[in-house]
């Protein structure tokens, strides 16, 4: 018997209390995967309102896995199933728009624009309509990005038309101004500028909206969490210790205004040689992934520092489009695939 099916026929025999149905047949385990050196990971998926028996599971089973001798470590997630958000009149959606989502990192430099794209970009090639609204007042990257250098047109002389790149519709406020000319703006004015391009620009039907914030915890990020209904946000970190504890910051912001957390997303998470396809941990790759699962949260992908992703970031044609076949557009593509399911799963 292989160790994966050892492993299932042990969760086989943890009964869930509320259901008194075991744990695999429930579907409460979720995502198994078993390495070829004995680690095991998994998603417990319980119940909100159940979160102490979902622990009681998570110690047995880490205690019943840990005594197979072909195991070398158990590593469990606790996730708590989607809870439909309650009505808050305050926030509100934009017509047309299915998904709203947020892309955020506690600090800068960690390649959060770079993903936003590509993640926009892979869900474009999912069929889907997807635009892509860039929150940075003060450093907007989406234009470079992206290759685009016009600004909107009007017809009404009230709202915006989005650029068009790359099969996304677009909005900066890069579109508007010099990439060199600072934006020496105090918030009242950021959080007008942001709303103005959400809510008054002609972004038409689209399946999802992804929102590239600029870093930390400020004005746009604020006014977003309470007035704008959102699917969800993901926080794109680097492994290093300090950039995983500004991404904590960014993550609990989220949870604070009832904002659900699609998960984290490690980013230059090991460095791949050009030439000999060699790989180097740089930053000691998986501190996302450890963080991700202490706190019972997804973690979405792990994606390489690769001269390919740098070199076509700053040509403004993104990995997805560009080589599309690429293993780090690739990544991108699955991680696409997986926000999708993520927003589309029925919820309770």
């Amino acid at each position: 018997m292989s160790l994966e099916s050892q492993i299932i026929s042990i969760l086989k025999t943890i009964v869930d209390p509320l259901s008194k149905v075991d744990i695999v047949t429930k579907d409460i385990v979720q995502g198994l995967q078993v390495t070829k050196d004995g680690r095991v990971s998994f998603i417990l998926d319980i119940n909100a309102e159940y979160m102490n028996d979902g622990l009681a599971l998570k110690e047995k089973a880490e205690s019943l896995l840990s005594e197979l001798p072909e195991v070398s470590s158990v590593h469990i997630a606790l996730t708590a199933q989607r809870q439909q958000p309650a009505h808050n009149p305050s926030k509100q959606g934009i017509p047309g728009i299915k998904h709203i989502i947020a892309v955020a990192s506690g600090k800068g430099g960690v390649g959060k624009s770079t993903t936003a794209v590509n993640l926009a970009c892979g869900l474009n090639s999912l069929g889907l309509k997807v635009g892509i609204l860039d929150a940075d007042v003060y450093g907007p990257s989406i234009p470079r990005l992206l290759g685009v250098n016009q600004r909107p047109t009007s017809d009404d002389g009230k709202t915006m038309n989005p650029i068009a790149a790359h099969g996304l519709k677009c909005m900066s406020m890069g579109f508007m101004m010099d990439e060199t000319t600072a934006a020496i703006w105090r918030g009242p004015m950021v959080q007008s500028a942001f709303n103005q391009m959400l809510r008054q620009v002609n972004w038409g039907e689209l399946d999802v909206l992804v929102i590239d914030l600029p870093p930390g915890t400020g004005d746009v990020q604020l006014t977003l969490a309470q007035t704008v209904l959102l699917s969800g946000a993901i926080i794109v970190s680097t492994p290093q210790d300090l950039a995983l504890i500004d991404a904590r910051r960014g993550l609990e912001m989220f949870v604070k205004v009832n904002i659900p957390v699609l998960g984290l997303i490690e980013n230059m998470s090991y460095f791949l040689c050009p030439h000999c396809n060699s790989r180097c941990d740089i930053f000691e790759h998986g501190g996302v992934r450890k963080q991700a699962l202490s706190m019972g949260i997804p973690l979405l992908a792990e994606i390489p520092l690769h001269m390919s992703i740098r070199e076509t970031s700053e040509k403004g044609t993104p990995i997805v489009n560009q080589t599309p076949s690429s293993s780090e557009a690739l990544l991108y593509k699955e991680l696409a695939k997986t926000v999708w399911n993520n927003l589309t799963a029925p919820s309770i």
